[in-house]
């Protein structure tokens, strides 16, 4: 690209660094947020002469709905934006409102012209998900422009509008073993793929490479295959355009293909295996950790042969290889193979090192910590989610069989930011107006095109809160990351969260008369989530101040919750999860999630041109940063488990490490992770590889 034809807001934002990388002046993304205000978005938006004529215009042409905009008075709506308007938000950097008006402001059919700012787009936000209520449309835009939280990505971006994708972010998918099963599979990863979602599905129900079809052995072609198949699938159906199909799949790795299933994502695997765009994770129960630690030989089955002794899936037998190990390993009847154990350790990380994946379920840790009554089987792309699932069978319709619809999930997400919470105390109503915004979307989405999805959403209603944020708040209050203050930061914050999370779905369940499915069979219902939870007071003298506005459930509170709870139920299957925040981290200017930061300017490249977002408070505590290839990861994995004792899903978790790290090493952290009750590992990010983020997924 000829210099002269860079726009100057480019320009001026790769000024913050120098030829070498290295930061030269930060003030100049000040000056580039400034130029691309002044060149690009105030020349290129509609300018309207009043609110009425800009909503006039914005319905007429199809650009809204109306039937949101209906619920409300004139006058209510225009204080609403009013408000907005009147907080003058200024985009702290570039990267943010590139991103923002980029990807998430509404543009003309044609792309050349604004028709929203940043304050329109949490506007109608705010007025959708409060369904016609005034005052909570109010408490809403109030909370999202303090950037106190952020809706998830498919929330912000097709919320409002006429013609649209679904509000939802990822979905899970079991699957089951007939050709019916799969085929269906295959038609709802491209169905959801289509409008933006992200899919992980659960192969290990499939019967393995030679397993017998209709009594006839060596002809089942097994996951590979499958794999290969959902990875076309994905490529093949987008959000027309604007975001790639994104999936992922699962494999316990006591199913006998667990070795053929890695070689899917090896750099130099044969094309006819290898698959190009689809993620991959495995799930690992605590009896392979077992088996490897004590160097035994380790038994991989044959799920068919499974099913046909025991007429169980194998996706429920293998998550539970504490009570069916041995069953199965002294059943002559069920067909099975040795590996070592250490081995296969060894080629995940080895694999990791190379690529990134394959994702890591520690099984055990997620159930015993799952109060549901079905266990958790597998994740979704990001890894925190953590739901139980129960597999749909699909029958042949030319003999009229009945389709046994099971469970799936869709992942209805928004995150807060840490910073923002504390410094405006204000961690009960973001956490209260998050939850009114998950529990809309959770209202007024029905895939019916995926009947197991909308079953469960009806009767679950899950959701699922998180934090970004982190590592740029602690940095701004000179606390080192992974210290005991930064834990102790994490284990009050978190607890407070968990406990607002609770009260808001207990109260919703007082006020519609509705629990989630199955609750009486919960350690809610029965109180036993609630043992030795209670009130977390600061340690530290740094934490003590910085919560010393803010108030903490007491003990008294806690055995009140629970009393509550188990008297009223709770609306929400699910509360929290603490997703990656990768795209709309720039917009919050936030550090994405728990994890510590990648870079001290982070570089990204959009089209021809470079494009750099500076850590906050970089200009007063660059000194406090350090990054996630340089700090003890031992640190860091604390730092998640302190945080995962309050979070009844997931935390998506990345390793960072240094091409002299060796898979000895990586192994380690596994080990060390899976002691400290971690539940899942994300990538593990090597500081020379790249890798293409899950976007269908992140909040």
């Amino acid at each position: 690209m000829n210099k002269n034809s860079i726009p100057e807001w480019i320009l001026l934002n790769n000024q913050i660094v120098d030829e070498n990388g290295l930061i030269k002046d930060l003030g100049k993304d000040k000056e580039a947020v400034h130029s691309y205000f002044l060149n690009e978005i105030n020349k290129k938006t509609q300018f309207f002469h009043s609110l009425d004529e800009k909503l006039h215009y914005l319905v007429k042409n199809g650009y809204y709905e109306t039937a949101f905009l209906d619920k409300y008075k004139k006058e209510e709506i225009k204080e609403i934006y009013d408000f907005a308007y009147a907080q003058k938000f200024r985009f702290p950097t570039y990267m943010g409102a590139f991103k923002f008006y980029n990807d998430y402001a509404l543009k003309s059919r044609d792309k050349t012209v604004f028709l929203e700012r940043y304050e329109d787009r949490l506007v109608v936000n705010a007025l959708y998900h409060a369904d016609g209520d005034f005052e909570m449309a109010m408490r809403l835009i109030k909370s999202l422009m303090a950037q106190d939280f952020t809706p998830a990505t498919p929330t912000l971006l097709n919320t409002g509008k006429k013609k649209r994708g679904e509000f939802v972010s990822c979905f899970l998918l079991e699957g089951g073993d007939s050709l019916n099963d799969i085929s269906r599979i295959s038609e709802f990863s491209m169905q959801l793929s289509k409008i933006g979602g992200g899919v992980a599905i659960n192969l290990s129900n499939l019967r393995a490479k030679g397993e017998t079809i209709k009594e006839i052995p060596n002809v089942s072609k097994g996951v590979v295959g499958v794999a290969k198949l959902l990875d076309n699938n994905f490529r093949y159906a987008d959000q027309m355009g604007q975001r790639t199909g994104a999936g992922a799949v699962y494999l316990n790795v006591f199913h006998a293909d667990i070795e053929d299933f890695l070689n899917i994502k090896k750099l130099n695997a044969d094309d006819d295996i290898r698959v190009k765009t689809l993620s991959m994770g495995v799930v690992m129960p605590d009896k392979m950790i077992e088996l490897a630690r004590e160097n035994k030989d380790m038994y991989v089955f044959y799920p068919h042969t499974v099913f046909k002794e025991y007429g169980i899936n194998f996706a429920d037998i293998s998550i539970d290889m504490d009570k069916w190990y041995d069953i199965l390993v002294e059943n002559p009847n069920v067909r099975k193979r040795k590996i070592n154990p250490r081995n296969l350790l060894d080629a995940i990380a080895s694999l990791q090192g190379e690529s990134g994946y394959p994702y890591i379920m520690f099984a055990d840790n997620v159930n015993r910590a799952n109060p549901m009554p079905n266990p958790v089987k597998f994740s979704n792309l990001c890894t925190e989610i953590l739901q139980p699932t129960i597999t749909s069978h699909y029958g042949d319709y030319d003999k009229r069989d009945e389709d046994q619809i099971g469970m799936d999930v869709s992942c209805n997400l928004a995150s807060g930011h840490m910073g923002n919470m504390i410094k405006h105390n204000s961690i009960q109503e973001t956490v209260n107006a998050a939850m009114d915004i998950m529990n809309s979307v959770s209202r007024q989405t029905n895939i019916t095109y995926v009947p197991a999805v909308a079953k469960a959403n009806r009767l679950n209603r899950s959701v699922g809160f998180g934090i970004m944020g982190h590592h740029g708040y602690i940095a701004e209050n000179y606390i080192s990351y992974g210290s005991e203050e930064n834990l102790d930061l994490i284990d009050v914050f978190f607890n407070i969260v968990n406990y607002y999370s609770l009260v808001h779905s207990m109260n919703k369940a007082k006020e519609t008369g509705e629990k989630f499915f199955d609750f009486e069979n919960t350690k809610y219902a029965d109180g036993s989530y609630f043992e030795d939870r209670g009130q977390i007071l600061p340690k530290t003298d740094k934490v003590k101040e910085l919560f010393k506005d803010i108030y903490m459930p007491t003990d008294e509170d806690w055995k009140q919750i629970k009393a509550d709870v188990m008297k009223h139920g709770l609306y929400n299957s699910h509360r929290l999860a603490v997703a990656p925040n990768g795209s709309i981290g720039y917009v919050m200017s936030a550090t994405p999630s728990l994890t510590p930061i990648k870079q001290l300017v982070e570089e990204r490249t959009y089209g021809n041109s470079k494009t750099y977002f500076p850590m906050p408070a970089l200009e007063t505590a660059e000194f406090m940063y350090e990054t996630a290839y340089k700090m003890d990861t031992y640190k860091v994995i604390d730092v998640i488990a302190t945080a995962q004792k309050h979070v009844d899903q997931g935390i998506s978790f990345e390793l960072a490490i240094t091409s002299e790290e060796t898979t000895r090493d990586l192994q380690k952290y596994y080990l060390y992770a899976h002691y400290q009750g971690i539940k899942t590992l994300y990538y593990t990010r090597t500081s020379k590889l790249k890798i293409d983020e899950c976007e269908a997924c992140a909040v």
